[in-house]
């Protein structure tokens, strides 16, 4: 059965839907104290908070509240660009032609007579050609944004390096020195004893850094996203921390009086209704 979502006689509808945006913002722009007084500066961090938000519903596969934050994000790319239009730069067609263009041109595999057979293929193809539109300007790494959280940071500057051939062989070397790595982080943290000087502090720092790096890089060969993974941790723990408060507050218990032990009772019973 056909998706009518993804009819062609659905695009006229799309087409009003996101003329009606451009339509409510341009009034907005002009009639709503708070939206006329919004910069490019003023709306950044509130399209960081958007993005997040976006990302919370894509992580918890919610549709209906993806639908709504896909809005949310939308508004706020619109914005930026009448805001853009107000300054004489350029307005919103000139961004979404110019960003047609740029995929036509990276995808000569698609509008070109380039051989790309697998994913790794387009990637590569993806990387080079990024570089040369940029000129080499800053090298293969030039384009990794700075603001970046460091985990995903990391993933994208193997992601490029390897674009430019710099890459291991195969799995088994990727955790040969994961485990190098974390060999070296003991020797420097005393073997679970913590750093006796300020230079032994540094030394163990870099080579945590170190060892952060080599499994993020495993995790890339292994077909793993790291930030998500550690996203649905950061998700588990709170779901089980939150059990285990709930069940002590029934028990007519406190957290603070609890032993390790008592908790790890009701921290299994989290486990257990995951389960």
């Amino acid at each position: 059965m056909e998706n009518s979502l993804l009819s062609p006689s659905r695009r006229p509808a799309q087409l009003e839907a996101f003329g009606r945006l451009l339509d409510v913002l341009d009034r907005l722009r002009l009639e709503c104290p708070w939206d006329k007084k919004q910069t490019l500066d003023s709306l950044r961090h509130l399209t960081i908070e958007e993005t997040y938000e976006l990302s919370d519903a894509i992580l918890r596969h919610d549709l209906p509240d993806l639908k709504k934050e896909l809005g949310d994000v939308m508004l706020h790319l619109v914005f930026y660009a009448r805001i853009a239009a107000e300054q004489g730069a350029f307005d919103i067609a000139d961004a979404l032609n110019a960003q047609c263009e740029k995929l036509i041109y990276r995808h000569p595999h698609i509008y070109g007579d380039v051989q790309a057979d697998d994913e790794a293929a387009v990637k590569r193809n993806w990387e080079q050609l990024k570089l040369k539109e940029k000129g080499n300007t800053g090298g293969v790494l030039g384009g990794v944004p700075t603001s970046l959280p460091a985990l995903v940071k990391a993933m994208r500057i193997q992601e490029k390096a390897r674009g430019a051939g710099f890459d291991w062989d195969d799995p088994s070397q990727v955790w040969l020195k994961v485990q190098e790595e974390l060999a070296e982080f003991g020797a420097e943290y005393g073997h679970g004893q913590p750093p006796t000087s300020a230079a032994q502090a540094e030394r163990a720092t870099q080579e945590f850094g170190d060892l952060l790096f080599s499994l993020v890089n495993f995790a890339r060969f292994a077909g793993i996203n790291p930030e998500e993974a550690l996203e649905r941790t950061n998700r588990k723990f709170i779901s089980r921390f939150q059990y285990l408060e709930n069940a002590a507050a029934q028990a007519g218990q406190s957290l603070p009086d609890l032993t390790l032990a008592q908790m790890d009772v009701y921290w299994n019973e989290a486990k257990q209704t995951e389960a």
